[in-house]
């Protein structure tokens, strides 16, 4: 089936490797997630106990519900490929009509629902009961519905349209279709850098540029430290949708913009609104979006790469049945992306050090920047101490009592040794 018995013994080391990892990964994030150890004793020094204990009370369950969610959509998706059930599914989709991309169409919309079925009560508990209850939301039910339905429609835009390239790919280049699929994956990733600010951000909220004349000289002196041309500071209205105070920097090119959460405006002190614009300026200066950008290039082509070696069986049997083909390519992706996630976390973590370092070195204030962090925490609930396994596979931000004790010894370096 694969040609020789030596590519099918590669084949068969590289699936049982993948799955083995994702499977070792899996039960030690539900091991973490039920068994989170003690807490750490030196978080007291800036938190209380009882906010910790409540900070893992809220992180809980949803971190139990995360794994649940993954190895769900792996079994269903191993049923619908290997079952008697998912066959009749396949030959059923087969039978509805002759044409290759009406039939392609209906698979990757077959498969898209099925998944959305099983992520949707996930979605709903932690995106909004759970979020709730603890008070963060400050939406009804049909403002999140509608939230919903627009994230559903454009990922299944994507999805559909993605979808199709694919099988065009596969179906007129058998050997080549991976590397041509990640030069077009990685031209797709320039384009949504540089279009989702404009285009897909304003579906969900406002954005308006900053009036607050004390803002706009704070910014405007701070830019002058970093050397930085700033265009502006866009105020996004997330109080429609949480209590939650948040900033970030996106775009590339003419659409780079520095976006700060009406919640942090109206909740924070000024210093720290400061180190949070200070901290976003710090991503601006090191070209974080585009080092991001290089890097999801890179890893388009290592992922299309191992999706070439994955789908080995698939090609060759079911190259002409894309129900088969489109299950078998949405599994691998799956496993894919969970098993790379440590990767992924670990260089966003050194991005957001690398900004608080230089946050600091804007601002100058040292109680600021700790108390930012102990507010963004407490307000979150945060995990203070959380498990390192859970850290170095999942978290895209250091935990606080990391970045403070990274910001005490950044100041203390700089203290001893000045800056020229």
């Amino acid at each position: 089936m694969f040609g020789s018995k030596e590519s099918s013994s590669c084949l068969r080391i590289g699936w049982l490797l993948l799955l083995g990892l994702a499977f070792i990964l899996a039960l030690l994030f539900l091991r973490y997630s039920l068994f989170p150890g003690a807490i750490d004793p030196s978080v007291t020094q800036y938190f209380s106990i009882g906010l910790a204990e409540k900070a893992r009370a809220y992180n809980y369950p949803l971190r139990v519900l995360y794994i649940v969610h993954f190895i769900l959509q792996v079994v269903v998706l191993f049923w619908l490929l290997f079952s008697s059930r998912g066959q009749t599914i396949y030959s059923c989709i087969q039978k509805i009509g002759r044409r290759y991309w009406l039939i392609s169409a209906i698979s990757i919309l077959s498969v898209w629902i099925l998944v959305q079925l099983v992520s949707l009560p996930f979605a709903y508990y932690t995106g909004f009961y759970w979020f709730k209850l603890w008070g963060f939301s400050t939406q009804n039910q049909v403002a999140w519905w509608m939230d919903y339905a627009k994230n559903a429609g454009i990922d299944l835009l994507i999805t559909l349209v993605g979808g199709l390239v694919f099988f065009v790919l596969v179906n007129r280049l058998s050997r080549s279709w991976w590397l041509v699929g990640a030069i077009f994956f990685s031209l797709w990733l320039v384009v949504q850098y540089l279009l989702w600010p404009i285009l897909i951000s304003p579906l969900f909220n406002h954005f308006s540029p900053t009036s607050d004349p004390g803002l706009i000289s704070m910014v405007n002196t701070l830019a002058q430290r970093a050397g930085l041309h700033i265009n502006g500071i866009l105020v996004m209205d997330a109080s429609k949708q949480t209590t939650l105070a948040n900033a970030y920097f996106t775009g590339i090119g003419t659409t780079k913009r520095i976006v700060i959460y009406d919640t942090l405006l109206h909740n924070y002190s000024f210093t720290e609104i400061q180190a949070v614009i200070a901290h976003e300026m710090g991503h601006w200066k090191y070209n974080d979006v585009i080092q991001g950008l290089i890097y999801g290039v890179m890893g388009s082509f290592i992922a299309f790469g191992l999706l070439a070696f994955f789908l080995k069986p698939w090609m060759s049997r079911y190259i002409k049945k894309p129900p088969e083909l489109w299950a078998a390519l949405q599994l691998i992706l799956l496993l894919l992306f969970f098993v790379s996630s440590p990767i992924q976390n670990a260089i966003s973590r050194e991005m957001e050090l690398r900004a608080d370092a230089f946050s600091l070195e804007l601002t100058r204030n040292l109680p600021a920047e700790i108390q930012l962090q102990k507010d963004l925490s407490s307000t979150s609930l945060a995990d203070l101490s959380p498990p390192g396994f859970i850290v170095w596979f999942s978290y895209d931000h250091p935990p606080a009592l990391t970045r403070i004790q990274a910001l005490q010894k950044e100041f203390y370096l700089s203290s001893v040794i000045p800056k020229k």
